[in-house]
């Protein structure tokens, strides 16, 4: 086994009706599960925040959504309320195959530090756990797919590519929030760490 499917917060909440839904969100569902279908190896991620999370605007007076502020571990956007732990707009799209999972990581557990990535939290520091996972099953090529193109796919997706993992991003099983340009950015930013575009 060398490559595994990495699939990024497929979640309720990021899809059409949710508190942070990305466009089309829920467009890719059939398309990953078909992947799934051949992929050697299938990991999930899924945002996993304690109510009165600190990237939540309601949790700073006077903020409001998608607003930037700064925390000891750098810039952070302040999102609606989203995923949190145990609701319903933290469960998984109810279409998508989740039994095909090997792996599930939850992360944005720490109510002090935001997680967009599926290495590590937004210090750049903190790990998950899931290289050590791809390490010890001696996988070394990932499949990008998920939500959002821009925020935690782009953060998984380079992430990934600077740990040393040959990383493919299949761009028609993502969406993305755009927000203010950042899908653009991410764009450049993953073709100039090595990502490969499907």
């Amino acid at each position: 086994m060398t490559h595994a499917l990495l699939v990024i917060d497929v979640q309720n909440d990021f899809c059409p009706g949710g508190a942070l839904a990305v466009p089309g969100g829920d467009e890719i569902v059939p398309g990953i599960n078909a992947l799934m279908e051949t992929a050697e190896a299938v990991i999930l991620t899924q945002d996993w925040h304690p109510a009165g999370h600190s990237s939540f605007a309601s949790s700073h007076d006077g903020k409001a959504p998608l607003q930037m502020i700064d925390m000891p571990y750098g810039p952070q956007v302040l999102w609606p309320d989203h995923c949190v732990q145990g609701s319903e707009g933290a469960a998984f799209h109810p279409g998508m195959n989740t039994t095909r999972a090997d792996l599930i990581i939850r992360k944005g557990y720490n109510p002090l530090i935001d997680s967009y990535s599926a290495f590590f939290e937004n210090d750049h520091k903190t790990p998950t756990g899931l290289h050590g996972y791809l390490q010890t099953r001696g996988i070394d090529r990932l499949i990008m797919v998920g939500l959002a193109t821009d925020f935690c796919v782009n953060f998984s997706a380079v992430d990934a590519a600077q740990l040393g993992y040959d990383v493919t991003l299949d761009p028609a099983l993502c969406r993305a929030i755009d927000l203010d340009g950042s899908l653009g950015k991410a764009m450049e930013g993953m073709r100039e760490a090595g990502v490969r575009l499907a």
